[in-house]
């Protein structure tokens, strides 16, 4: 007896409506809700827990991808997660991006409040004062994440953290580091400098050179990175803030570097600073 066929989801369920409303900022902050697409971010959403509770909720596959990523399907129903065949054009209609790779959930919010954050004693932290390109600030977030920052903060003067762009560009990393979000810089820089983190503000026309303070020894501590707009970068009022405003030497004929670029500079050299004494860890290190 051939197999019954597979059940699709409608592309008229209020599942595939309230999934696609998700894609616009005041319905994902009404319901708390965001979109992660593509197997590794899913992946990431459906081992995250925030306080036990699991973050994906929902998720959206295409019998190909269901088939092709059944671990992770399976691991999103171990989550407690509903799990929805869909044909692609149910697909591309809840998901954000031009390609599709079969499979889109639906995750709870993950931010942590900032309190927790200062109360960990974190020692390297970047902070997103005026970020507003979502794919720099996915990207920075990334570049924290595997340069071993134990958080990020985005301010109230940053992109949305759940952008879909954002989402996509931290390919997984949102899921694997706290991340405060709707900070007032004045108020970041305060508490980050009380908890005893060292401010350094990245600019390009920064009085110090990054070169001379790692020379000089002075990296090692507890230190938080703040980046700026990707065009103007970042105001006076904030560069007042830090303790340095250090530039990132440019040695070749560039004009500059982009914001995440500077970032993964900027945030892998105090790594390293931080790791001084016991080496830095190989990617590849078992």
């Amino acid at each position: 007896m051939p197999a019954a066929p597979v059940e699709l989801i409608s592309p008229r369920s209020p599942r595939v409506s309230a999934a696609r409303r998700l894609a616009r900022r005041n319905f994902r902050g009404k319901e708390r809700l965001f979109l992660a697409e593509g197997p590794q971010a899913v992946r990431e959403a459906a081992a995250h827990r925030v306080d036990a509770t699991p973050t994906l909720v929902e998720l959206f596959a295409t019998p190909e991808a269901a088939e092709r990523y059944a671990a992770i399907v399976g691991d999103a129903r171990e989550a407690g997660a509903r799990v929805h065949l869909a044909d692609e054009e149910v697909i591309a209609d809840i998901s954000t991006t031009v390609t599709p790779q079969g499979l889109v959930g639906v995750c709870r919010f993950l931010d942590t409040p900032f309190e927790e954050i200062l109360a960990a004693r974190p020692r390297l932290v970047a902070v997103l004062a005026h970020v507003r390109d979502p794919g720099n600030a996915g990207t920075v977030l990334r570049c924290a994440d595997a340069a071993g920052a134990e958080a990020v903060v985005l301010t109230d003067a940053s992109v949305d953290l759940y952008n879909p762009k954002a989402v996509r560009a931290s390919v997984g990393s949102l899921f694997h580091l706290p991340v405060a979000v709707g900070i007032p810089v004045e108020d970041a820089v305060r508490g980050l400098k009380a908890a005893g983190v060292r401010i350094l503000a990245a600019d390009g026309a920064g009085q110090d050179d990054l070169d001379d303070e790692l020379d000089g020894g002075t990296m090692g501590g507890p230190t938080a990175w703040v980046f700026g707009n990707e065009a103007w970068g970042l105001p006076e009022e904030t560069r007042a803030l830090a303790d340095a405003v250090v530039r990132v030497p440019i040695h070749g004929k560039a004009e500059s570097l982009n914001l995440a670029t500077a970032a993964a500079v900027c945030l892998y050299a105090s790594a390293r600073a931080q790791r001084a004494s016991g080496g830095c860890r190989s990617v590849t290190d078992g």
